[in-house]
């Protein structure tokens, strides 16, 4: 055997007994959406899946939480990595206000806005509400405890001139199951902020079991904008949105948002917008809100701060907000 061989040969034996490298851990995101039936958990879902596709040795995962407060928390806590929002709950979040009171301020950042959310203020006409004022000495689901839901939903009805915690039988129920307890006839109405149209809202519209009464928050939002300024804004749920629905419904607005906890590692926060923007036609085929995402559109002035790493991938791709 030639010496150039035998070299290659001992060579070769010499590296099958060294131990192996270990294999790179696959990085494992938790995303924190809300409940099954609003629009936060199946973007959230459709993220996750698109991250663990598109983003190299990564595995992203989407959980169902109680919404926007629930997701704040877990993310100033380190126990998850990006979370769905409210911009309102969110800014309470970081100034430790409303629901984080007893909590103090959240650490958190901001690194997209994706959509706005409108409230829905639904009724059955059996119940003869026909306004925010009319809810007195009813039965009135709030959305789930301690989520954006509860806290738009006690400011409309302070709004209104009632006692949210008096003036109403407060029921905490998430969108899914305030839907079937007003089919039910358990309650006469709720509240839910969330996209349009919110898949079970929409169920419920189209059964038909229950006649519905959308209710127009006009009168309520010139109270609001006064009282929270820059956190809400005029909208419309178009006619047609849901089935019965003949006329627009004039409402409160608010944005949606993506946040990562405050300390989120610089590079990470890089890679997850560089693959949201990098695959922009899969995240608009996640869901009808999905669609309005745009580059242009996510990187605004807001009450909240930016990741540094956000205002960073943002510079010189978006104009200044």
């Amino acid at each position: 055997m030639d010496f150039t061989r035998r070299t290659i040969l001992l060579s070769a034996a010499a590296l099958a007994l060294m131990p192996a490298a270990p294999a790179q851990s696959r990085r494992r995101l938790v995303i924190v959406t809300g409940g099954t039936g609003g629009v936060f958990y199946p973007y959230g879902g459709g993220l996750a899946k698109i991250l663990s596709e598109k983003m190299p040795n990564t595995q992203a995962t989407a959980q169902v939480t109680g919404g926007s407060v629930d997701n704040v928390k877990l993310l100033s806590e380190g126990e998850a990595d990006i979370g769905f929002s409210t911009i309102d709950s969110a800014y309470d979040g970081f100034t430790g206000a409303g629901a984080y009171a007893d909590d103090g301020p959240q650490n958190i950042r901001l690194i997209a806005r994706l959509y706005d959310s409108f409230l829905h203020v639904v009724a059955s006409e059996a119940s003869g509400i026909d306004s925010i004022a009319a809810m007195k000495g009813k039965r009135v689901s709030v959305g789930s405890a301690g989520s954006s839901t509860e806290s738009i939903a006690d400011r409309m009805l302070a709004a209104a001139g009632l006692n949210p915690m008096s003036d109403v039988t407060r029921d905490n129920l998430g969108v899914s199951e305030s839907a079937g307890a007003l089919a039910d006839g358990k309650i006469d109405a709720f509240f839910w902020i969330g996209g349009l149209p919110t898949a079970a809202v929409k169920d419920l519209a189209s059964a038909g079991q229950t006649k519905l009464r959308f209710i127009g928050t006009a009168t309520e939002m010139s109270v609001l904008k006064t009282r929270y300024p820059n956190l809400y804004q005029d909208s419309a749920m178009p006619a047609g949105t849901y089935a019965g629905q003949d006329a627009d419904v004039p409402g409160l607005g608010v944005a949606n948002v993506l946040l990562v906890p405050g300390e989120a590692d610089d590079a990470l926060v890089t890679d997850i917008l560089s693959c949201i923007f990098g695959n922009l036609d899969a995240i608009h085929a996640v869901h009808p809100e999905a669609e309005t995402l745009s580059l242009a559109g996510a990187y605004v002035e807001t009450s909240v701060p930016w990741h540094p790493a956000a205002i960073a991938f943002y510079a010189g791709r978006t104009p200044a907000p």
